[in-house]
């Protein structure tokens, strides 16, 4: 059973920057894609980026596109979320999720993950 582990999240200032990090355990992400959403008080969890761990392929939301950059760092299982710029809009809580097999069409999708960390909270402060 895949387990995923967030760190990373906290309070800033807008302007500031900030890096997540994901660490997964239990099962090899080969031949799988590991995402990040987020979900503020009151809305829909939405896609944030989201990453191929074999091979390449990153992909983001319009809303954080040159802010923000994944990466993954194969010796320590773990994908990072570097944000960068931070707005007060990017305040949520962020998941971290994988899943295996997933087309292009459908990474932004959060019904195609089947395992999902419990979240960590950004609050970007204006």
């Amino acid at each position: 059973q895949l387990q995923l582990v967030e760190s990373g999240g906290g309070l800033v200032q807008a302007g500031a920057s900030l890096r997540l990090s994901c660490t997964a355990s239990g099962r090899s992400l080969a031949n799988g894609a590991v995402g990040w959403f987020r979900q503020a008080p009151g809305q829909e969890r939405e896609f944030v980026a989201a990453i191929r761990w074999s091979g390449g392929g990153s992909f983001y939301s319009n809303s954080v596109k040159g802010r923000f950059t994944i990466s993954k760092e194969y010796a320590k299982s773990t994908v990072h979320l570097q944000m960068e710029s931070l707005k007060p809009e990017d305040t949520a809580l962020y998941y971290c999720s994988a899943g295996y097999g997933l087309i292009a069409g459908r990474i932004s999708r959060d019904d195609a993950y089947a395992y999902w960390g419990q979240g960590t909270q950004v609050t970007v402060s204006s």
